[in-house]
């Protein structure tokens, strides 16, 4: 990229399944296109899979805001996977408490992301405070599963 690149008009993507791992430059605004910078077959959805591509393409040196889908963003910032009580990188709500699901409309938020609290089992990948989530994403998501 040229001098006149800035890293706040960019989004990282990153987007996986059980079979490949993607990762792509959007740009803000959409006036520039984008920029694949990461892709791999056969490798598993895992924290050390993410852990690879973080590093590979030097995310600590460009600490671009990131977006993908709810899975990737637990992930990157070091959730435990499955069925889990605090299940939320934004917040601690209980998804067992299903007494407060649908009732409760404020939670804590998660201010800690310290393994072996809270339903973290890594170190954080990315800063929560650079993560969106893009909404057409979750969207179709969602739609898939109705």
């Amino acid at each position: 990229m040229n001098q006149n690149y800035d890293k706040t008009e960019w989004r990282l993507f990153i987007d996986s399944s059980k079979y490949s791992l993607k990762a792509v430059l959007l740009h803000n605004g959409n006036k520039k296109p984008s920029i694949p910078i990461g892709h791999a077959v056969n490798c598993k959805e895992s924290y050390e899979t993410m852990r690879t591509l973080i590093n590979l393409i030097k995310y600590k040196e460009h600490k671009w805001k990131v977006c993908g889908d709810l899975k990737v963003i637990g992930m990157l910032v070091g959730l435990q996977g499955g069925y889990t009580k605090y299940c939320c990188f934004l917040c601690l709500w209980d998804s067992r408490a299903k007494q407060h699901h649908y009732v409760r409309k404020e939670w804590p938020v998660r201010n800690e992301y310290i393994p072996g609290k809270m339903n973290i089992n890594h170190e954080l990948l990315v800063d929560p405070n650079n993560v969106t989530l893009p909404p057409l994403h979750i969207k179709l998501g969602l739609m898939k599963t109705l």
